[in-house]
Parts: structure tokens; C-alpha cells; sequence
């Protein structure tokens, strides 16, 4: 079975996420490169989007090549997308702040030190990227759930049993809307 137009949407949206942490992890590993890896506000984005790529990694593998996988559906993605987007914002606070010692106007370093400068740049790249990550995490949960509960709301109480990138709200898996072949109908008063 193909993804359903729902489940394009969020296979882009994986696909973004992967890459924007692909992008974090490079440049965490440069910037903690750069320090050996001294400051646990560096590491901490190069942890995080390690666990993030592992387990985002296999939750989307899953969901390719299973189509019935619990990983796939919307309570399980809203609620480790939750949890990683809390990890996220403590985080990327956290680091942040010390983070706000570096200037964002890398020029304002000699250009004697041109290590410096490179590192500067890459900081001020990965301070911009862990956050839009995070926001990245935050809207795919929001709009996880609101659609999920939309979806409930209108009676196709499906969407939680089946991934979200094979639902369609058309199909229903428990054929709770054919009334007519119940076995209680033969007690049915005709009037």
C-alpha cells in the first residue's frame, strides 16, 4: 500500500527533521572538535542529535518497510516527538546561555586567528539549527495532534490504529458504519 497524501506530508516532514539534525550533528562535532569536546553545553546537541537520527531513523525505516507499524502511529510519533521536543528546548536553553559569551558577529575577531573565526561561524550556525530544530519538533507534534484529534472528532476513530502515513480517512479498519449485518438485528422490532 503507498503513503496517503497524510502520510506524504509527514514522511517530508521525517525527511526535513533528518536533515536539519544531520546538520546540527556536523556542526556539533566540529564545534566540540574544536574544544575536545570540553563544554557539556557542546556536547549536548551532539548527543541529542545522535539519539535523534537513531531513533527518528528507525521510526521512518519502520514505517517504509512495514505497513502496519506501531512506530507509524500518531500516538506513539506525538509522543516521542514530545519528549525529544522537551529534551530540545532544555537543551538548546541551556546551551544558549552559554553560548551568549560568543559573538554573533564573527568579524569582530582578528583575522590572525582564522581557527577562531571558523569556529565562531560554525557556533553561530549550530545556536540558529538547534532551534530550528526544535521549532521543526514542535510544529510536527501540534500538528500531529490536531489533525489525530480532528480525525477522531469526525468518527474515523481509525486514525489511531492504523500509521499515519497509510491512513485515509475513507478507509475504516473496524467496519463499525456496516449496521446492517449485525447479528442483535434479527431481535430488531419492525414497525
Amino acid at each position: 500500500m503507498a503513503f496517503s497524501p497524510v502520510g506524504k506530508k509527514k514522511v517530508a516532514a521525517h525527511v526535513s527533521l533528518l536533515l536539519v539534525n544531520i546538520l546540527v550533528l556536523a556542526l556539533s562535532t566540529r564545534v566540540n572538535l574544536y574544544q575536545d569536546f570540553f563544554f557539556v553545553a557542546d556536547r549536548f546537541p551532539f548527543i541529542l542529535s545522535i539519539i535523534t537520527f537513531v531513533l527518528l531513523g528507525i521510526m521512518t525505516l519502520v514505517d517504509f518497510v512495514s505497513s502496519s507499524s506501531y512506530t507509524g502511529r500518531p500516538q506513539f510519533e506525538i509522543g516521542v516527538f514530545s519528549v525529544l521536543g522537551i529534551f530540545w528546548l532544555a537543551f538548546n536553553a541551556f546551551s544558549s546561555s552559554r553560548w551568549s559569551s560568543a559573538p554573533f558577529n564573527c568579524g569582530v575577531i582578528p583575522s590572525d586567528y582564522s581557527d577562531t573565526i571558523q569556529w565562531c561561524q560554525e557556533l553561530s550556525a549550530l545556536r540558529v539549527l538547534v532551534w530550528v530544530e526544535w521549532l521543526i519538533f514542535f510544529f510536527t507534534t501540534i500538528t500531529t495532534l490536531r489533525y489525530s484529534i480532528t480525525q477522531s472528532n469526525r468518527g474515523n476513530k481509525h486514525v489511531f490504529q492504523m500509521p499515519l502515513s497509510r491512513y485515509t480517512p475513507t478507509i475504516r479498519s473496524d467496519h463499525s458504519a456496516d449496521y446492517g449485518n449485525s447479528e442483535f438485528m434479527q431481535y430488531a422490532k419492525m414497525n
